[in-house]
């Protein structure tokens, strides 16, 4: 029984070997305006009950910088008729793979393809870049920054939420007071009536508001 299995299994192997042959679909891809498609896959699917294309779905080519490409396919004689997609860029193109004219044709089918969409404006590409590299000054400086302000204890209360008081230089005696001190500093240290330090005490800011506006 051994015997015989063997020579069995040998012919089955040998006649699917010898069935099955490479079948090349070969072409050029161009837009609309017949540049050329460059470095671009182009990949095959399959419509919808096109259960014979299922098994060439995922095979794919790239174009060259002419648009040239070449995809191979291994077929046997049932696959004579199958209908396949051929899609590049989101646009599909029927293909029924032919193996009589791939006989007649020296084993090369030749499938230009031609996309209805045009290519994409040069300087779309160099804005990208240039807004990328925007975005990385913007966040090194950004990062600088904040390691220059941590790096001292007056960045680091900022950081944290603390702002310094604000200081207002006595009009009387130039001695620098917190500015919720000044009014009680005019009352107490010089003697003035309420009414006039608080006169001088709202003078005194007017002032520093101006100079920082």
């Amino acid at each position: 029984m051994r015997r015989i299995l063997i020579p069995v299994l040998l012919v089955v192997f040998f006649s699917v070997t010898v069935s099955a042959e490479s079948y090349i679909i070969t072409g050029r891809a161009t837009y609309a305006d017949n540049s050329q498609v460059q470095l671009y896959d182009i990949g095959i699917d399959c419509e919808d009950g096109e259960n014979d294309c299922l098994k060439f779905r995922g095979n794919t080519a790239q174009t060259d910088r002419y648009g040239n490409y070449t995809m191979v396919l291994s077929v046997n004689e049932e696959d004579n008729g199958t209908r396949i997609l051929l899609t590049l860029r989101g646009e599909e193109f029927v293909h029924n793979i032919d193996l009589g004219l791939l006989e007649s044709s020296q084993g090369t089918i030749t499938q230009n393809i031609k996309l209805s969409q045009y290519p994409s404006p040069a300087g779309s590409g160099f804005s990208s870049g240039c807004c990328l590299l925007l975005f990385v000054i913007m966040a090194v400086y950004i990062l600088a920054k904040t390691a220059r302000m941590l790096s001292t204890k007056q960045g680091r209360l900022h950081f944290r939420g603390y702002k310094p008081v604000k200081t207002l230089e006595c009009p009387k005696c130039n001695l620098v007071v917190s500015q919720s001190q000044l009014l009680r500093h005019l009352v107490v240290e010089h003697d003035m009536d309420i009414t006039d330090a608080g006169q001088l005490t709202g003078k005194t800011m007017r002032k520093t508001w101006s100079e920082e506006e």
